[in-house]
């Protein structure tokens, strides 16, 4: 029986960076939806909050009409 762990647990989640790196005035990148300190912490993250992150991104992205 094999212990390390497969699927989309195994893989960490990835930055969802797209490189158009802009903070708003918000201080809200216009790429990612990431604020500063989001992403300034993203590499010492769990998955569980890369995950959290993700679904606030998603909201502002929704907000901000960048989503439909």
């Amino acid at each position: 029986m094999s212990t390390v762990p497969s699927g989309p647990a195994a893989r960490p989640v990835r930055s969802p960076c797209v490189s158009i790196c802009a903070l708003n005035d918000a201080d809200i990148c216009v790429g990612c939806q990431r604020s500063a300190s989001e992403i300034s912490r993203w590499g010492r993250m769990t998955d569980d909050e890369r995950r959290e992150v993700l679904v606030l991104c998603q909201l502002r992205a929704r907000e901000s009409g960048n989503l439909l």
